[in-house]
């Protein structure tokens, strides 16, 4: 499916938030039918939207869907920045991580739900799935009542609480806020979630009583991530059909 892109950027107290949207592009067929999609709010990890996030959106975008990836660090970096997979680009992304408030992650979420929504090619059901730090992002992004489905690729800081300003999240803590359906996934030679994290993780899922599936695979952090050592092509293949899957069930 061939895929159409822009960007825009959305009006947030703490400035400007470069948003990048995709879709598949119209055909005679679905232009004069005047389809519309699912809209899906993509987190990136800590270095924004590099080349394998924005393949990642296009790949989900091909699936059917009206895929927007926010620059989460947009009040400390200017439009347009990528941050880079060095020791450079780790530093400030972690660093970025901890300055900014929660309250601006969780409102700039309701920012693009809103512009998702909002827009013309959006059937009006909402989903998020996020990689790393972004997969925190979406377990938060998942407390908006309108959220029908989420995906969270092996979240980082969640079992600890130490995502935004004083490191003091209270994710965890407001898991019975979810409605809609979870996908967590994880890496079990991950060491930024260790199994004692993911067991804290599990055990409070558990309790919620919330919807949720449960998956580990012998893979390292950022397996999903197209570049690298740690990326596995055959378990990412498989962890994308799962989380297509959620979406095509909630949002279609």
């Amino acid at each position: 499916m061939i895929i159409e892109s822009h960007y825009e950027d959305l009006k947030t107290p703490t400035g400007p938030m470069r948003t990048y949207f995709y879709r598949p592009a119209d055909d005679a067929a679905t232009a004069s039918a005047g389809r519309r999609w699912g809209g899906l709010l993509l987190y990136s990890e800590i270095f924004q939207q590099t080349g394998p996030i924005r393949r990642l959106a296009e790949t989900y975008a091909s699936e059917g869907f009206l895929v927007a990836v926010p620059e989460i660090y947009h009040e400390h970096e200017p439009p347009g920045t990528a941050l880079g997979y060095d020791d450079t680009g780790k530093d400030k992304g972690n660093a970025y991580k901890h300055k900014t408030k929660l309250s601006t992650f969780d409102s700039d979420a309701r920012t693009v739900l809103d512009t998702l929504r909002a827009s013309s090619r959006c059937n009006g059901n909402l989903g998020v799935v996020g990689f790393c730090i972004g997969g925190h992002l979406a377990f938060r992004a998942a407390f908006q009542p309108d959220v029908r489905a989420t995906t969270c690729f092996y979240p980082t800081d969640l079992h600890s609480g130490t995502l935004g300003e004083g490191k003091n999240a209270d994710s965890l803590q407001r898991v019975k806020d979810i409605r809609g359906d979870l996908l967590m996934i994880w890496g079990r030679q991950d060491p930024h979630i260790p199994g004692e994290g993911r067991a804290k993780i599990h055990q409070a899922l558990e309790s919620s009583g919330i919807r949720f599936t449960w998956h580990e695979f012998n893979a390292e952090h950022a397996f999903m991530r197209d570049e690298g050592s740690r990326y596995d092509p055959a378990v990412a293949r498989h962890c994308l059909d799962l989380s297509v899957g959620l979406f095509h069930r909630n949002l279609r």
